[in-house]
């Protein structure tokens, strides 16, 4: 008997696609697949596919590639 473990990824094409959409978030918060997680603002290049989080309170910038990411998770703009 084999036992299975539930992926928690996202696939890379919805990972591309709320990077897309997250110029409306406030904040980003990104777990990598080599289990870091860092949370803060979002600069990303569809072109490259790659992009830099800064963490201001932490003075904290990761660089990092769709393929690098886990999981996304969108925090709203507060209007």
């Amino acid at each position: 008997m084999s036992s299975t473990k539930k992926s928690r990824e996202m696939i890379p094409e919805r990972i591309y696609d709320m990077l897309l959409n997250a110029r409306t978030a406030d904040k980003v918060t990104m777990h990598f697949k080599d289990g870091r997680v860092v949370a803060g603002a979002l600069i990303f290049n569809p072109f490259k596919g790659t992009g830099r989080l800064i963490n201001i309170e932490r003075e904290q910038s990761v660089d990092f590639s769709v393929d690098d990411i886990r999981e996304l998770k969108l925090q709203a703009a507060s209007v």
